[in-house]
């Protein structure tokens, strides 16, 4: 498929403000956040920010993004509408967390609640986001086990990062909880990653050109031409095309710089903390950010639809 930048750019960031939300609320829960008055609503506005930076840039892979909310009216049966319906749901608690946090303080019950419920409400829109990719059968690539658990952890690891990023001009002691989560998570998301990529390079797609014509009883099949003579949307949009070696080197450079790199530093900078660690926090959760963007690149460059069976592709 060919990999829409505008919409690399929306399952990154709004990840990583997903992510980054489900942590505060989750960790503010458990008592080991800063309780700074500002540290939360800058938190969750920095989240929210990003959630809402990549929701606005996946509008612009549409032909009339002035219609984007017209999505949202069929969330019956579509994920895309999910998801769209589940990113403004989440707003409601985010934006009563954001008020709570200095109003009534970050300790309070009512404070929490809020934060579990904003946490809540982020996993089932990160979860509604795979699932647009997930639930597509002609795409082999994307219709399989580890598209759903890879979205949820790759959220989690870059909104864990980013949010040691930021912790870490409050207080050292949060940012290192914040850091060891981050690390746990890249670590898990890295290991899905693999197993992942192991997958796709080893499973044979389900359908053939003798499975879509219904001659394969008759031996194999080829096309005696091809069915157009110059390129159509078809072939721009589903007939992207990656070569083995590039793909080979751009999965070393999403490890290097998406994971290895911004877990060195994630255990660098809280053990050292101080100066140093102001300045790896928010590097590792910058590389995270880079990495995955080049990881999401690949997702899509990788995916092949079974409509190009009939322009003469073979597997």
């Amino acid at each position: 498929m060919k990999p829409a930048l505008s919409v690399i750019f929306f399952t990154t960031a709004s990840g990583a403000g997903y992510g980054m939300l489900f942590w505060l609320g989750i960790l503010d829960a458990f008592g080991v956040m800063p309780r700074a008055t500002w540290f939360g609503p800058i938190a969750i506005g920095v989240a929210m920010v990003l959630a809402s930076l990549g929701l606005m840039a996946s509008t612009f892979h549409l032909g009339r993004p002035e219609r984007a909310w017209r999505a949202i009216s069929q969330w019956r049966t579509s994920w895309l509408s999910r998801e769209g319906v589940a990113s403004l749901l989440a707003y409601a608690p985010a934006a009563a967390f954001f008020a709570a946090w200095p109003l009534a303080g970050a300790a309070s019950p009512l404070a929490r609640a809020l934060g579990l419920l904003a946490a809540v409400f982020c996993v089932g829109t990160v979860v509604c986001t795979a699932m647009i990719y997930g639930s597509l059968k002609p795409v082999r690539q994307w219709r399989n086990r580890f598209v759903v658990p890879n979205y949820l952890l790759l959220a989690a690891f870059s909104g864990a990062a980013c949010l040691a990023a930021l912790a870490i001009f409050w207080q050292p002691g949060p940012a290192r909880i914040a850091a060891a989560v981050a690390v746990a998570a890249g670590a898990a998301g890295a290991a899905g990653k693999l197993a992942y990529w192991r997958f796709i390079d080893a499973a044979r797609g389900t359908s053939t050109i003798e499975s879509a014509t219904g001659l394969g009883w008759l031996g194999p099949v080829r096309m005696l031409e091809a069915p157009n003579s110059e390129e159509n949307y078809l072939l721009r949009e589903m007939g992207f095309r990656i070569g083995r070696k590039h793909a080979g080197t751009l999965r070393i450079v999403a490890l290097a710089l998406g994971f290895v790199t911004p877990i060195v530093m994630l255990i660098l900078g809280a053990a050292l903390v101080g100066p140093a660690g102001r300045v790896l926090l928010p590097l590792a959760g910058l590389c995270a950010l880079l990495g995955l963007y080049v990881e999401r690149w690949l997702f899509f460059a990788q995916a092949t639809h079974t409509v190009t069976l009939y322009y003469g592709r073979g597997a």
